[in-house]
This record gives C-alpha cells, structure tokens and sequence, in this order.
C-alpha cells in the first residue's frame, strides 16, 4: 500500500523571525486536523443541538474503536438522519446540571463527541461570530440498553458496502482523516477506559461534548455504593466524592507524554538504532519511552537512552511532536548527541530490546528511501534483503531520522 505523507505545517510559507532562526516547523501524521476544536463551546447546549442537527453536520462511527470507512484509505461520515435511531432526537435538550440531576446509570447513553467545525465550509453552521461543519463522533459499539439499536445501525452502514476497519493502527488515511480519526478514537478510548470513579468506583457521567467525565451525586438507579455497604434512607444519595470539589485530573482526558529520540554519535556521523524481540527481521526504530513524574523531557530522554542500551546523552534537542491515539500519547521527538567517552552500547540494563547499533547517515539515508514500511509489509523496490529496516513516514521515527541526515546538525539555523 502506498505510504502518506505527513501534513503540511501551518503557515508553512509564512516568513518570520522565528523561522529563519530555528526552520520551518515540522508536522507529524495525525496531527494538522483542518477542525476549530471551540472547547469553550462545549457546555452550550443550544450550540450543540444546533449543530447536531445541521444538514452539514458529519459523523464519524466506531465500532470497538474501528472507525467506519469505505476501504483502509478513507473514512466514511454520515449524517444525523442515519445515527437518529440510536441518539434519538436531541441529547442535548436538557442542560448538563439537568442531565447529572437525572443521572441513571441503568440506562446505557450513547457515547457521543462533539469534535469541532471544519471552517474551510462557509455555508456550514454559523452560530454567534463561528461558521462552518460541525463533526461528531459517536461509539455504535452494542452494549448495555442500547445494544439492540446500536446493532441495527451497525447492519444498516454494513449493508451499504462500508466497514468498520480492524486492526490496532490506521496510518493508510489521508491526513485530514487521520487528524480526525486520532482526536475521536482517542476521546472514546478515554471515556470507554473510564465508566467509573476513580475516587468512589460509582459510574461516572459523559458531558462537556464527550471531554469529560463527572461524577453525579445521586443516581435513580439507586446503586449499592463500592465504600461501605448500602447507601441507607436515601438510596440514590451518593457518597461524598473528592472529584466533586475544585478541578480534579480524575474528571479530564489524559494524555501521556512519551519521548522519541534519534541520538547521533559525538562525531555525528552515525545515529543509533535499536529493535525489539517481535519486529521483523533487520527492522529498527530510534529509542522511546515515557516521562515519569517530575521529569523534563530532556532529562526522560537520556534516562530512557541510557537505561534501554548504555548510551549516555549530552544536549537534547526538542525537533517536533506527534499525538498518538493507542491510546492516548503525545509522542515529543528529539534529536539528542552522545558525549565522547558514552558510546559504548550495554543492553543489561533494561531488558526491552533485543538489540541495538550504530549505523552510518549513508546506511540511514538509503532506508530512508528503499526500506521504509509499516511493520510486517514489504519495502519498496531497490531494497536489498538483509539492509536496515526503518519505520514509515506517517511515524515520528522516520521524520527524526530523516532531519538528521539532511543536515539538521550541520545547519545553526535549525534547531
């Protein structure tokens, strides 16, 4: 399958002081989403039934996280005439202070995301000083009260010729696509990860346009509570819950910071690579791993380069980033430079990798072009078998490996 370019940056013409000191900004797959998010909008329900109910409103459907689509090269979106059997009408008559006061957990609620407005469509929605097509998302995965329905409208799009696109990466969509597809799957990972309180273990709520979850005070389904027995004369009377008060971090989306890095020898002629037990064979990648708390980047990528394979780092270079919805990670891509006497590859430490090297730019470069793939697909024509392996361009990996050998290094202009 033909491989994706990454998008375009934005404003990726524009002359400014910052470009011509540090370059032009790097764009990785998944990102350059053409949507206004307008996350202020969110809590409005008189904007979200407005746009629920637009002839320019879109819906992306999934499945256990398999987003609808014609063929493994394009989504398919369809409208609210099509996901009104299962949304019913407007889930966003009532205020979300009236949805939490209601809350029953018995009653399965579709899980849908407001995902923002395409702008690029002028005769989209125009509400206050916004304009343009709004996108939702929505889980027709069968469960719960709504198994039923949720299993015809699979059918109904299945019957039509479309397919729920299995498999745990999509990286075979145009760009746009992707950017779409990554903030839905991500945000419906999240809330599917996450039907009970982290605090008090009670089911939580979906509101803020699928962003957030709460945990109600009360619940008509009159639940036994998870801390101490029945809830006594007031059975839908919830305990006491901590996410109840103030901003809690249990209520949002996470999204975990992960750094990638391609790290170049001292006399930056070479870059080290490493792979994993399962990949195929001659397949590497540049070295990854997460932030931990109270850690920089800068200091996560050294620790991660020196516990995965020996190597010890000197500067860290922050070069471009990439979201990763698998389910939730922002992928920080660095290019950093061994210190001279640090070279020397040891693999006791962390048993993560089954190997690890140095390879030349020249040996880099030529992957680049001919060995290039997603994994277990073939490369493309002039590779050599036995010749190094490298990840394909919709990864971060290719595009930190690619800016190495065409010359970030040696270029003072770019960082």
């Amino acid at each position: 399958m033909q491989q994706v370019n990454p998008p375009e940056p934005a404003f990726s013409n524009l002359d400014s002081m910052l470009s011509r000191k540090f370059g032009k900004e790097v764009a990785n797959y998944f990102s350059g989403s053409p949507l206004n998010r307008v996350s202020f909008l969110r809590t409005d329900h008189s904007f979200l039934a407005a746009a629920l109910k637009h002839h320019s409103a879109s819906f992306l459907l999934f499945k256990n996280l398999n987003p609808l689509a014609k063929d493994p090269t394009k989504l398919e979106f369809v409208s609210y005439q099509d996901v009104h059997p299962l949304i019913g009408d407007d889930p966003y008559s009532k205020s979300e202070e009236e949805l939490v006061a209601e809350y029953n957990s018995d009653v399965t609620i579709p899980q849908l995301l407001f995902l923002g407005l395409d702008e690029g469509n002028r005769e989209g929605l125009r509400y206050k000083i916004y304009t343009g097509s709004p996108y939702f998302a929505l889980d027709v995965t069968p469960k719960g009260t709504i198994a039923a329905r949720a299993e015809s409208l699979v059918q109904e799009m299945e019957s039509r010729g479309l397919q729920f696109l299995s498999g745990r990466m999509q990286t075979s969509l145009p760009v746009t696509d992707a950017a779409i597809y990554a903030q839905a799957r991500a945000l419906l990972d999240w809330n599917a990860r996450n039907p009970f309180c982290a605090q008090c273990g009670q089911p939580t709520l979906s509101i803020n346009g699928g962003t957030k979850r709460t945990c109600p005070p009360k619940d008509m389904a009159s639940l036994v509570t998870t801390i101490g027995g029945d809830v006594g004369a007031k059975p839908n009377e919830r305990p006491d819950c901590a996410t109840r008060k103030g901003i809690s971090n249990l209520s949002f989306p996470r999204t975990d910071p992960t750094v990638i890095m391609a790290v170049v020898s001292s006399d930056g002629r070479r870059v080290l690579v490493g792979r994993q037990k399962r990949w195929p064979p001659y397949w590497y990648s540049t070295l990854a791993g997460f932030v931990e708390p109270a850690e920089s980047v800068e200091e996560a990528v050294r620790r991660e380069v020196w516990e995965e394979s020996g190597v010890r780092l000197g500067r860290v270079v922050i070069h471009s980033t990439q979201p990763w919805p698998y389910p939730a990670n922002l992928m920080i891509g660095a290019i950093a430079q061994c210190v001279p006497d640090g070279e020397t590859i040891e693999l006791q430490h962390d048993p993560e990798l089954e190997d690890a090297r140095w390879a030349s730019l020249d040996e880099v470069r030529e992957a680049l072009i001919v060995g290039t793939s997603p994994l277990g697909e073939p490369a493309q024509e002039g590779y050599k078998e036995g010749n190094l392996r490298l990840p394909p361009n919709t990864a971060i990996a290719n595009q930190l490996l690619a800016a190495v050998v065409g010359g970030f290094l040696g270029e003072p202009s770019k960082m």
